[in-house]
């Protein structure tokens, strides 16, 4: 499995408040982790798939991670919170 992070994933991340910067560092390393060694979702994590191959991951209700599943790539695209999902997939 490969990981790409986007450029709009890391101007996101440069947005977000020093708490929720080190929350999306924690949330992206949890899941790559879990994707490698092939293991279930912890409980408080939610994945959730949104629109054709993208995926939303989160611990609460802010902030999530929106991501691009194809097959053998994982593409990190943006960090933030439930209205700024929504307006990215728009402009997809």
């Amino acid at each position: 499995m490969r990981y790409e992070f986007k450029p709009s994933f890391d101007r996101s991340v440069k947005l977000l408040p020093s708490q929720d910067k080190e929350e999306i560092k924690a949330l992206c390393l949890i899941f790559i982790n879990l994707l490698e060694e092939q293991r279930e979702l912890a409980k408080g994590i939610g994945l959730k798939k949104l629109k054709d191959d993208y995926w939303e991951i989160r611990t609460g209700l802010k902030p999530r991670i929106l991501f691009r599943w194809n097959e053998d790539t994982i593409q990190f695209m943006l960090a933030g919170g439930h209205d700024q999902v929504r307006r990215f997939l728009k402009t997809v």
